[in-house]
């Protein structure tokens, strides 16, 4: 018997967001529980969703890895030329989720996004593994493909191209999310969970309770 999703309940009490215990800076607040996740056992605390508007005007959302983040915002790579890629460079915003499980926290981060800059994309590439950089060049994300012996192929083909060195294909590279609102959600008991709304005004931020 398969299990009804309406029985599935979890209760939230391990800890609790107030306005008087967070920074008014977001980008440090979002360090310091960044920092908890780290250290919370979790497989990928840096693993995000991303979600894009469609060409349509519909809403497209698909799981990525944060690999930095400052006060310019947040920092993911891809194919420039993958759907994502697309709706990036049509769309000119983003939407990204963090969810934290075991600490009962989410945040959620809306903003303008722009490609970072190449020499930023570049040493971050090189910092990869070799078998990453070669799917990087060989891997034509997001388009249809003959099967999986044609992308096994494929990665064979490019890597006996480049053994050693693997240049960053002009197709690959990074995007930085600047945010104009970060959410941090923290579960709590009963579905009352604590949500503070950071909203840039100018140079600065407002800070404000939301509902849950």
């Amino acid at each position: 018997m398969l299990l009804d999703p309406s029985e599935m309940r979890q209760d939230y009490d391990r800890d609790q967001l107030v306005e008087d215990m967070v920074d008014a800076d977001p980008i440090r607040q979002f360090a310091m529980w960044f920092e908890d996740a780290r250290n919370g056992g979790l497989m990928e605390p840096n693993a995000m969703s991303l979600s894009t508007v469609t060409e349509d005007g519909g809403v497209s959302s698909r799981m990525v890895l944060m690999k930095g983040f400052d006060e310019r915002g947040f920092t993911f790579f891809t194919n420039y030329e993958s759907r994502k890629g697309r709706e990036l460079a049509a769309g000119g915003r983003a939407a990204l989720l963090f969810w934290w499980d075991r600490l009962h926290r989410q945040v959620r981060i809306e903003g303008a996004v722009t490609r970072v800059d190449e020499s930023e994309s570049d040493a971050y590439f090189a910092t990869r593994p070799h078998g990453s950089r070669i799917g990087a060049l060989a891997s034509p994300q997001s388009r249809v493909i003959d099967g999986r012996e044609w992308l096994e192929t494929r990665f064979a083909e490019v890597e006996a191209a480049h053994p050693d060195d693997v240049p960053r294909p002009a197709h690959w590279g990074g995007y930085r999310v600047a945010p104009d609102m970060i959410e941090f959600w923290q579960g709590r008991r009963s579905r009352l969970h604590d949500r503070l709304l950071y909203s840039r005004d100018g140079e600065s931020w407002t800070i404000a309770r939301l509902a849950p």
